[in-house]
């Protein structure tokens, strides 16, 4: 990225105070980056718990597959789920605060003894799939909000403070050479009238 400027003390004081900013910056967005860093390896940590509980449930589920042909679906359905909104190194992700179920009533005499376990199966394995599929959301927009952080660092590091470092020594070589060359015309000029009144006299 090429910085523009002019060689001029005004473009010089521009430019120190564009790189006073991103020099100041920069500690901040690297904090913000090693923060969303730990987040996220958090949250992959997380997010391979519940697959693995999910998994364990799962089995769970399937060493009752016989029995799961006589049980009444209907009985057991995800009725609203509960949003809340964390921030994060100032990143907004969503926040899995409850899970209602709606349980329909059943006869404890007229439907198999199980009925209840199953429930309770049932409830366990939704509350973990959706838990998942909150943590796997929460995990995309930190890695997103950390690979737009890094570029960013990487942006000030590499890019923009070296730029503006080189274009302020650019234009103070600039304004040094003018006024050497300003003093040795003038030297000159000065030795120049010297002579002729030398030869005046």
């Amino acid at each position: 990225m090429a910085i523009k400027f002019q060689y001029n003390k005004t473009s010089l004081q521009q430019l120190e105070k564009q790189l006073k900013v991103r020099v100041r910056t920069l500690p901040i967005i690297k904090n913000k980056e090693s923060a969303l860093r730990m987040e996220v390896k958090k949250c992959k940590e997380e997010a391979v718990v519940l697959e693995e509980r999910l998994e364990k449930q799962i089995q769970a589920y399937e060493a009752m597959f016989a029995l799961w042909n006589e049980f009444d679906t209907s009985l057991i359905k995800v009725n609203d789920v509960h949003l809340g909104v964390r921030k994060i190194a100032g990143v907004r992700v969503p926040l899995l605060e409850n899970v209602d179920f709606e349980i329909r009533p059943f006869s404890l005499f007229n439907s198999p003894k199980w009925y209840s376990d199953g429930i309770h199966i049932l409830k366990n394995l939704a509350q973990t799939a959706i838990e998942r599929e909150f943590t796997l959301a929460k995990l995309n927009l930190l890695e997103h909000a950390r690979k737009k952080t890094t570029q960013k660092v990487n942006l000030f590091e590499k890019v923009q403070i070296p730029g503006y470092q080189d274009a302020l020594r650019k234009i103070k070589r600039f304004m040094e050479d003018e006024e050497n060359l300003s003093k040795s015309s003038q030297k000159i000029l000065k030795s120049i009238q010297e002579k002729r009144k030398e030869a005046e006299a």
